[in-house]
């Protein structure tokens, strides 16, 4: 059995969560819950559940009390669980059983456990539905999963939530292919300081602890303590959300990554601490903060209400100065044309930066109609002048499907642009797609870097257009959220209206 079809039999166990009346929004959370507690058997770390926890001990011959009797009662219910013992139970025994496991993970583990589990609490009401999820994991083949990488699984069914509109995890993840491709070209090595400020469920730095893993022979070519640090230090992120964080510490883990994964705000003063990263790979969330409110930072330049604009700022401002510290960053296309303060930003980075690469991405791979998105690539200068002196361009959304469910993006899609991108002399590589403007060009256009798309010349195909079903869900989907949001309104206003 592959990993592809260990997802989709998962995935189809939503099904018996929705008639437990679980949305698809708390669906990933609750049934990694039990994954991850099947997966530290796979991966031979259920004794990490155990670790750090002593029992009470009668001291001076003074019996104990009532309530540490209770605790060390407790204790031994964590330090004796393991997957066999939670699968030989059933019915309402079960359920009793993993309620209590949920709260007593929380009380009493310590480290990256006790952060996994921290709130948890199941929304499953119905013992008979539990006890199903329960033995279709227990029944997977997982020799093959573990074949094929349990971190892998983890991933794919993370990915195949995403591409359920209905979940509005979409906001969250980004294709692993584009993850793949921003990844190589980026080439972190052993050593280096590793950062996602918007971390998500820690794909990015997957990919990255992924590269040097493969490029040190699993770290075997590394001595003791560098592969310590791969392990320990090397990779970390920051998320906002916390059951994304949740996620985010449950893949690393998986991964055997024991990095910092902070669950704070980047964009407040908790994000000044992120800082001398050899490299950045992130895609930041879009939109604007909350209410319209700017980021409260107090150590930004420039004050905006930009979410992008100051992930941006926080981002070139966060790598070292020595010349070799980069960053590829997913942003959409207002980044590039905002007015004002946009564009004291973008002068900036191109000040402290070398801004050498940006790829036009095509429309439909984040699984929203109409969002158009880039990846900037920029290495931080050892100065804070004069570092851009040209941007190269590359067109993958002009004359290019629009990408879907129906049209999934694939690695073969950024074959040219990554062979434009590592060329030696790039002003030799023959591509359409392909453009360079220098710096006093772009500031002839007003230091706009809405710059390098080609002329569309293509006549309007049916097979282009988007899937009629999809377009239809997601004008479902808009209205509900809408109605939703109308409803949230109505409700505060009826309150306001109690209380006068």
């Amino acid at each position: 059995m592959t990993t592809q079809e260990i997802v989709s039999k998962l995935w189809n166990l939503c099904n018996v969560l929705r008639d437990d009346g679980i949305t698809y929004h708390q669906y990933v959370t609750e049934l990694t819950y039990i994954l991850f507690l099947k997966m530290a058997k796979e991966t031979d770390k259920e004794s990490k559940f155990a670790e750090g926890i002593t029992l009470q001990e009668n001291k001076d011959g003074q019996e104990l009390t009532p309530e540490q009797k209770t605790q060390n009662h407790e204790k031994q219910i964590v330090m004796e669980y393991s997957w066999d013992k939670l699968i030989s139970k059933s019915g309402v025994e079960l359920y009793k059983y993993y309620k209590d496991l949920l709260r007593l993970f929380d009380t009493y583990c310590t480290g990256r456990v006790r952060e996994i589990y921290q709130g948890a609490m199941t929304n499953i009401d119905e013992p008979k539905n539990l006890e199903k999820i329960i033995t279709t994991i227990d029944g997977l083949d997982w020799y093959s999963a573990r074949e094929e990488g349990l971190g892998n699984l983890y991933e794919g069914l993370l990915e195949k939530n995403a591409n359920e509109k209905k979940s509005g995890a979409g906001q969250y993840f980004t294709p692993r292919v584009l993850i793949d491709v921003m990844t190589r070209l980026m080439k972190p090595q052993p050593g280096e300081r590793c950062n996602d400020p918007a971390c998500g469920t820690f794909g990015f730095m997957i990919a990255a602890h992924q590269y040097v893993k493969e490029h040190t022979d699993d770290f075997y070519d590394l001595d003791s303590d560098m592969a310590k640090f791969e392990r320990e230090e090397a990779f970390t992120g920051c998320e906002l959300v916390h059951d994304t964080h949740r996620l985010a510490l449950m893949n690393a883990m998986l991964h055997d990554i024991d990095g910092q994964i902070l669950l704070a705000d980047t964009l407040s003063n908790q994000g000044k601490a992120l800082h001398d990263f050899d490299l950045v790979l992130t895609n930041p969330p879009f939109g604007t903060k909350k209410g319209g409110e700017r980021a409260t930072r107090d150590d930004f330049t420039f004050s905006t209400s930009n979410k992008q604009l100051n992930f941006l700022q926080h981002i070139y401002r966060s790598l070292k100065t020595n010349g070799k510290a980069r960053a590829a960053v997913v942003l959409p296309d207002n980044v590039l044309f905002a007015d004002g303060d946009g564009e004291k930003i973008r002068c900036d980075l191109m000040d402290k930066c070398d801004l050498h690469t940006i790829l036009r991405l095509p429309t439909g791979i984040f699984y929203a109609q109409g969002v158009k998105t880039n990846v900037l690539f920029f290495t931080r200068g050892k100065s804070d002048k004069g570092n851009t002196k040209e941007v190269w361009f590359y067109d993958l959304r002009t004359n290019m499907p629009s990408f879907g469910k129906t049209t999934p993006l694939k690695t073969e899609h950024f074959a040219d642009f990554e062979k434009a991108y590592e060329a030696e002399d790039r002003h030799a590589v023959q591509d359409d797609r392909w453009s360079v403007f220098t710096r006093e060009q772009i500031v002839e256009k007003g230091n706009s870097l809405d710059l390098g798309l080609i002329r569309d010349d293509s006549v309007l195909d049916y097979n282009d257009l988007p899937d009629p079903a999809e377009s239809a869900e997601e004008a479902v989907a808009n209205l509900e959220e809408a109605v939703d949001l109308l409803m949230s309104v109505v409700k505060e206003l009826r309150a306001l209206e109690v209380q006068d």
